[in-house]
């Protein structure tokens, strides 16, 4: 599915690629709506009522990401509500393994997340990830989601990577399509418990994979 030895730099994403999902799953399907309906002294399904739409609403824009946004829109302190539970943060099985591996290949290795600039700090406080990438960039750097067709043009202008020599791994489609859409020529959807999502990966023309050990056993990613 991947040829190694075409590949010189190396994107992936954070949520749900490298972190377990779990985190944030709870937080916004439960924890979110279980505080915001003690607030407004409502049971929690007509909590999740209010909040579902407006969730829905943000999908695929930067405000669904923002912290400060919902922090506002739901007063709410989104951000100590986060540390709360920072506990639950994880890494999914083998990616550390893979990501030393790729390191020692000596690739350019990248994060690239839709994550607030403080979210996103507080998972490398709670991970071992940041000392693996050679950089690490919040969309909210750049003012767009990652599926937006202009984010990775504005990526490239801060990253000066070649899009066919890249490989862009990400659990969420639309940002696979949006970066194939712009000349990356390596992208590969990781689901580890969907299996719909990974038909619908597969289906759309994208390689599936469910845990990295699929990526680092390929043939030309450790020099021989």
């Amino acid at each position: 599915m991947i040829i190694w030895q075409e590949i010189k730099s190396v994107f992936l994403d954070m949520d749900g690629t490298l972190l377990d999902l779990n985190f944030d799953n709870h937080f916004w399907q439960d924890f979110v709506p279980l505080r915001y309906a003690e607030q407004h002294g409502m049971g929690l399904a007509e909590a999740k009522e209010v909040l579902v739409p407006q969730f829905r609403a943000m999908e695929g824009r930067l405000e669904w990401y923002c912290l400060d946004y919902w922090s506002e829109a739901l007063q709410l302190d989104i951000v100590a509500m986060k540390q709360e539970l920072a506990g639950l943060i994880s890494m999914l099985p083998h990616v550390e393994d893979f990501l030393d591996t790729v390191r020692a290949s000596g690739r350019r290795m990248v994060l690239v997340t839709n994550a607030h600039p403080r979210s996103l700090e507080l998972k490398l406080e709670r991970t071992s990830l940041r000392m693996f990438f050679d950089s690490i960039v919040s969309s909210h750097t750049l003012q767009l989601p990652k599926e937006h067709p202009d984010f990775w043009q504005r990526l490239r202008q801060q990253e000066s990577y070649q899009p066919q020599s890249t490989l862009m791994v990400d659990d969420s489609l639309p940002v696979l399509k949006a970066a194939r859409s712009f000349g990356i020529a390596h992208t590969v959807a990781v689901n580890p418990a969907d299996s719909m999502q990974r038909q619908l990966a597969l289906a759309a023309g994208f390689p599936c994979i469910a845990d990295f050990r699929e990526l680092s056993t390929l043939p030309g990613l450790v020099q021989p």
